[in-house]
């Protein structure tokens, strides 16, 4: 009895144990059909990724071209040496072989060093790009006894006319963290990836920089490239055309020799702009795959500032060149005619105040077209009285003062022309009739910079029709608007411009072109960058040139021709550069001269 007992409970206990293992063995089964069958394509991809990598490859950056064709800004042939940590024996001594033949420095090795040890050993390190064929033919030549280093052949940006576009084109340069921040996009997390960090290479950088391509790679356990699976080449980035013509920017550039200063050289009709220069300059190359300390301080702490583009970030009291917008204000509001006149004796009272003309004898008898020949500050003090603030400044804005233009370009500043509303919201305090009267010739609170210079003069001779700049190629540019002032006023001032140059006494009689068939006008301008006291005017006032660089005189002069049928307009200033007639002017002249025979279409 008790045996069969114990065979029954056996027997039990037997088969509860194979109804589990029953069980188990169909969750298994079951397992693996989900795995197998149902999870199939899920873990198919799992495990392709756990043995493909696929990275991303740069592509070719957008080219940027003259109105011409002419390359700009190009993507050139790279040659970069790496080296593999894992294949090196004695990181020390491949050092010290290749030194002396890729001229590295001490903060070269040490930052070599830094990256090995910051990457798996397998990963490339650069060495040194932008290597010339000396540097490559050696390193081939020498390859056998350095075991670990290799040659790798890319693409860079550089600029053939470096100095000569370096503030419109801008530079390209590496990725920054605060880069990844503003736009965490992978193609920026590519090593030695390069974006635009100023001028047209950043506000266009998106366009410029295409869509990047794929290489798939069939990777080990470790990370480490077995073997190249696929490949797909990037997009390259869209072209830039420009309306600048790189023959007149070497021009305009070099026409300051020394001196530095801005220029901007305009077509009145559409608004194109064909020259746009800034002096002194800088070689953007210098900036692609990072600066050096000593370059970058040079540039820095130079007085002259070449890193500003003066064209549009420099603000400058226009001075004289101001008085073409007070003429037309005066002329359009009926506050004077060519039959006006004032008595120059050098110096008029308002008030306990004495207001002085440059010349100190005064000019006597004045007309308006006179006035502007001469440049006759009397004339236009008692001018900008009788008009008031408020329409100089309605006039300013009519010829393009004060505004920002659609350039694209960072750092524009729009610059002050002021009124009384200006001055209670921005000083908060009242208007004050002598701040008329110095504002009549372009001084005080006037900040202009030479791009609106250039388009209000541009906007005078054309016919009074309302231009707007633009530096990139359009293929329909719409039809400029007219400014309703009439011809009878533009004619006037248009002939007071045509006197300063051509007529006996005019202020820029040495602006002449060389050529004798090419007639031109335009306006002088010298401002102060001090005021000069009472005590020294009765010492007598220091030249000039007896003064340091940066207490100097600014100097202005704005062109355009041919006279009888303007095409171009040009504005020029010159940093502490003295005197309008004497410096400026013949600089704006020779490069408007060279425009016109150009005879840029």
């Amino acid at each position: 009895m008790k045996t069969n007992n114990k065979l029954r409970i056996l027997y039990k206990r037997s088969l509860i144990i194979f109804s589990v293992n029953i069980f188990l063995f169909f969750v298994l089964l079951g397992r693996l059909y989900y795995l197998q069958i149902f999870s199939q394509e899920k873990y198919t991809l799992l495990a392709d990724n756990n043995r493909i990598s696929e990275r991303l490859l740069v592509p070719p950056r957008g080219s940027i071209y003259d109105r011409n064709g002419v390359e700009l800004a190009q993507n050139n042939q790279n040659f970069e040496a790496l080296i593999t940590a894992e294949q090196v024996h004695n990181l020390d001594k491949l050092l010290t072989q290749i030194t002396p033949i890729l001229k590295l420095s001490k903060e070269d090795i040490a930052r070599i060093k830094k990256d090995i040890a910051h990457h798996r050993r397998f990963v490339p390190i650069k060495i040194k790009d932008n290597l010339n064929w000396e540097e490559v033919s050696t390193l081939m030549l020498n390859s056998p006894n350095l075991p670990g280093l290799f040659i790798n052949e890319g693409i860079t940006r550089y600029y053939p006319y470096s100095k000569y576009t370096a503030h419109p084109l801008g530079y390209v340069g590496t990725v920054s963290q605060q880069d990844l921040e503003k736009n965490p996009a992978p193609l920026l997390e590519v090593p030695g990836f390069k974006i635009g960090k100023s001028g047209f290479e950043k506000t266009y950088d998106l366009n410029l920089r295409g869509h990047q391509g794929t290489i798939k790679y069939e990777v080990n356990a470790y990370g480490r490239i077995m073997r190249e699976l696929e490949k797909r080449e990037g997009l390259k980035g869209k072209d830039l055309d420009l309306t600048i013509d790189i023959r007149l920017q070497k021009i305009a550039l070099d026409a300051f020799g020394d001196e530095a200063g801005a220029a901007v050289v305009m077509d009145v009709h559409n608004g194109e702009i064909l020259a746009f220069v800034s002096a002194p300059s800088f070689d953007p190359n210098l900036f692609i795959n990072g600066i050096s300390y000593k370059n970058w301080n040079e540039l820095l702490y130079d007085e002259k500032t070449p890193l500003t583009n003066k064209a549009i970030s420099g603000l400058y009291s226009p001075g004289s060149t101001f008085k073409i917008a007070v003429a037309l204000a005066a002329l359009e509001e009926g506050i004077i005619t060519t039959s006006t006149t004032s008595h120059c004796t050098g110096k008029m009272k308002l008030g306990s105040h004495y207001f002085h003309c440059w010349r100190h004898s005064g000019h006597g008898k004045q007309n308006v077209i006179d006035a502007i020949k001469n440049s006759c500050d009397i004339f236009f003090y008692e001018t900008a009285l009788k008009l008031g603030i408020e329409k100089i400044s309605k006039m300013a804005h009519r010829l393009g003062l004060g505004e920002l233009y659609d350039l694209n370009l960072e750092n524009q500043k729009q610059g002050t022309i002021p009124n009384k509303a200006w001055k209670r919201s921005a000083l908060k305090s009242s208007w004050q009739q002598g701040e008329t009267v110095i504002a009549g010739i372009g001084q005080g609170y006037v900040l202009v910079n030479p791009l609106q210079l250039t388009v209000m003069l541009s906007r005078v001779v054309n016919g009074g029709f309302e231009v707007y700049p633009t530096s990139i190629k359009q293929d329909n540019p719409p039809k400029p608007k007219p400014l309703k002032i009439s011809k009878t006023s533009l004619d006037i001032v248009k002939q007071g411009m045509f006197d300063v140059v051509n007529a006996p006494g005019g202020t820029a009689s040495r602006a002449k072109p060389k050529s004798k068939n090419i007639i031109i006008g335009g306006k002088t301008g010298t401002t102060q960058v001090r005021r000069i006291s009472l005590k020294e005017r009765q010492k007598g006032i220091l030249k000039d040139e007896d003064l340091p660089w940066k207490y100097r005189n600014h100097a202005w002069f704005m062109a355009y021709g041919p006279h009888k049928d303007p095409k171009y307009a040009v504005a020029v200033i010159v940093e502490h550069g003295r005197s309008g007639s004497g410096v400026a002017a013949p600089i704006a002249s020779k490069i408007l001269e060279e425009t016109i025979k150009l005879n840029i279409r």
